[in-house]
């Protein structure tokens, strides 16, 4: 049974210093959980507004994030979930929101660029426009991590669940949701939209948080937190409330399995559904 780990940071816009705190909370995580796979948050590397994005955002490989990660993963003999990092567009002055999966001897094994992308203004008047700075992906992807077929998210995906669809029509058994949700939508939406996802998708779903404060140039913004593993049947089996830490659980297999048998949602489904869903227009990819 693979044992899937959820990492809750404060990341920040220093991104030394985020840096330092990534080796340590990995570090923590792998001695206090021994996990075999381990998720970080959402911009991980930095934090404050995307806006600033450019100004961070690293090479396709070999940035400090990636090497970083891809050292971690091989020294400690662990699968990492890198959450995401700013890397680098095509299109001069943009960025990607990338997501890279290293495995235990620190090779890339799989990159997602999230493709919906946080272009909101809240109800307390914070504006969001990630879209400013930020490219979409175009690929749905998801990797196998020796024996678990795991679907590829961040954050703001998590509202839009034909995404969530096409990775269970792809094979997914867990599917991964780093984030950095706001306090103020989190508080009321964060949990449930990941129950959501997992009982219509019957998978698995982990998802690592950013907590906490941070620095922008619109001002102190405050991310939510709560960290959690949940089954396929929509329970929560490990969380990381307020503050820094990790939790982890053993992805059950029997029990993904139990609750296909009892509820075959994806053999119900309609036709009709089933053949709009292929075409959505969002081609299937991974590494």
């Amino acid at each position: 049974m693979l044992r899937a780990a959820v990492i809750q940071l404060n990341t920040r816009n220093d991104k030394a210093a985020n840096l330092v705190a990534i080796e340590a909370a990995v570090r923590d995580c792998v001695k206090k959980e021994r996990p075999d796979w381990v998720q970080l948050p959402e911009h991980c590397e930095w934090l404050g507004g995307s806006g600033g994005a450019p100004a961070v955002a690293e090479p396709y490989r070999d940035g400090d994030t990636w090497t970083l990660l891809s050292r971690l993963s091989r020294e400690l003999k662990v699968w990492i979930h890198g959450g995401s990092f700013y890397e680098q567009s095509e299109n001069p002055g943009r960025v990607y929101n990338t997501t890279v999966v290293f495995d235990r001897d620190g090779q890339e094994r799989a990159r997602y660029r999230k493709i919906h992308l946080f272009d909101v203004t809240t109800a307390d008047g914070a504006k969001f426009h990630e879209s400013a700075t930020v490219d979409p992906g175009d690929a749905i992807v998801t990797y196998d991590c020796e024996g678990l077929t795991i679907g590829c998210s961040i954050c703001y995906d998590v509202r839009f669940p034909e995404l969530y669809q096409q990775l269970a029509r792809q094979g997914a058994q867990m599917i991964a949701v780093p984030a950095a949700f706001t306090l103020l939508t989190g508080k009321d939406h964060w949990e449930v939209l990941l129950r959501s996802r997992a009982i219509e998708t019957e998978c698995w779903v982990a998802a690592a948080g950013q907590w906490g404060s941070y620095q922008t140039p619109a001002g102190e913004r405050q991310s939510f937190g709560q960290s959690m593993i949940i089954d396929p049947w929509g329970t929560v089996v490990a969380r990381v409330s307020e503050g820094l830490g990790s939790a982890s659980a053993g992805v059950d297999m029997g029990i993904l399995n139990r609750v296909r048998s009892q509820i075959p949602v994806a053999a119900n489904k309609a036709i009709s559904i089933t053949a709009s869903l292929a075409g959505a227009g969002l081609a299937g990819a991974g590494l």
